[in-house]
């Protein structure tokens, strides 16, 4: 039975793509919309409570500040454009400054080195006491020159050659399939100070303070900065690879602030030691493959002494990096490259100094057809790109779960069950 799925695809296929396109059409349409009218995709959410962004919108004392980082695929300043606008309907954010900022990020030991961009939104509440600055990091400019290698393929000498729909699966895995190889060799390094720049960046004061169509490097070095990470609350968002480099990239500053030996030509006030170690660091992580990346690579520096690190009573609390980093994973069954984060997994491959714990959230951001009786169906590609757009997930990035403030729909949708040691 299973052999005749494929084949009735490609009949269907077929007829959709014929002079009899309206009558097959048709009927697909009338058979998927009506499975489309109760909305009963999956939602369950196993952890911890979290917050979510919107609490820390009324801190007085300083702003809130939300990292992006893409996945794989070139992507342009400005892809993270639809999340945010309905990230901001979510939070009630209608005021929007009238220019965005972009920062062409360097290294500060190699200036001519280009890292990529950092794009900075600002976004406000009506009444202008609420404030978000959202940092888009775009690090595809690292890879492009490596993936250029490619170009050829997909010029009309070869592609032409190719079935229509076989050319468009083709570019895309041309697009694709290369980041993480690459991230997995030289590049690597680039990548993870290009994050690490990006988290610089948003230690620097106001709106006002921060740079514009400049060329310019960060350095941890400013004692002003020291009190913006005090009052200011930080998240990251990340999508694909983008949860890989996100850990990395923390877990690299945890080596840069603990090893003076590592890039000794830059300073690290103890000050900036001390303010991150009280942070709590949210990372909102979408269809992440920490498992399957951590494959053929070295531990990290410390692994396995959560307690030591994270406990107030434990050995080693002073030498932690942050007091606490949630990961709310969200994952859809359907999508073939994202994974589930276990507990054991975080013991045995997660810096203990982070302090991670993690909320795994299952969840169907791609419609499940029935294909005509023949089993169930969801398109994989919509599995995997489909979280940036969902209502549920965005609901539960602005307001959490577990708490006063999350959204009507994610009680409606989602269920909970909670986790404790």
């Amino acid at each position: 039975m299973k052999k005749i799925v494929p084949f009735l695809i490609i009949v269907l296929f077929s007829i959709l793509s014929s002079g009899c396109a309206s009558f097959g059409r048709g009927i697909a349409e009338a058979y998927f919309e009506k499975q489309e009218a109760a909305d009963t995709r999956l939602c369950e959410v196993t952890g911890s409570p979290f917050e979510g962004i919107k609490p820390h919108l009324n801190n007085a004392d300083g702003k809130m500040k939300v990292l992006m980082v893409h996945g794989v695929g070139d992507r342009l300043p400005g892809y993270s454009t639809q999340f945010l606008e309905k990230l901001a309907k979510s939070l009630n954010l209608t005021v929007r400054a009238k220019r965005n900022k972009d920062i062409f990020l360097r290294d500060p030991l190699d200036e001519s080195k280009k890292l990529g961009n950092l794009r900075i939104h600002r976004l406000l509440n009506k009444r202008r006491d609420q404030e978000l600055l959202f940092y888009e990091l775009t690090w595809s400019e690292i890879t492009a020159q490596q993936k250029a290698i490619l170009a050829y393929d997909n010029s009309g000498e070869y592609s032409f050659r190719r079935a229509e729909v076989n050319d468009l699966l083709k570019r895309f895995s041309n697009d694709t399939g290369p980041d993480p190889i690459i991230y997995l060799g030289d590049s690597r390094e680039d990548i993870l100070v290009s994050f690490t720049q990006s988290f610089c960046w948003m230690t620097k004061g106001l709106w006002d303070d921060l740079p514009d169509q400049q060329a310019k490097s960060c350095t941890f070095d400013d004692l002003a900065a020291v009190e913006n990470l005090k009052n200011d609350q930080y998240a990251v968002v990340s999508h694909s690879l983008g949860s890989r480099i996100t850990i990395d990239g923390l877990q690299r500053l945890a080596r840069f602030f603990s090893d003076s030996s590592f890039r000794p030509e830059l300073n690290r006030p103890k000050e900036m030691v001390q303010a991150l170690q009280q942070k709590v660091i949210p990372i909102y992580m979408m269809s992440n493959q920490l498992p399957m990346l951590q494959m053929g690579r070295q531990l990290p520096e410390i692994t396995g002494q959560q307690s030591a690190f994270c406990s107030p009573e434990g050995e080693h609390y002073d030498k932690r990096i942050l007091s606490e980093t949630p990961i709310i994973a969200f994952s859809d069954p359907n999508d073939l490259l994202s994974y589930a984060i276990q507990q054991n997994f975080v013991d045995r491959f997660i810096d203990s100094r982070l302090c991670a714990e993690v909320t795994n959230i299952n969840i169907n951001v791609a419609k499940i057809f029935d294909a005509f009786g023949l089993g169930k169906f969801a398109n994989p590609l919509d599995a995997h790109i489909g979280y940036t757009t969902d209502k549920r997930v965005i609901a539960m990035i602005a307001k959490g779960i577990g708490n006063a403030n999350t959204s009507k729909l994610v009680k409606k949708r989602c269920s909970w069950t909670e986790t404790i040691d």
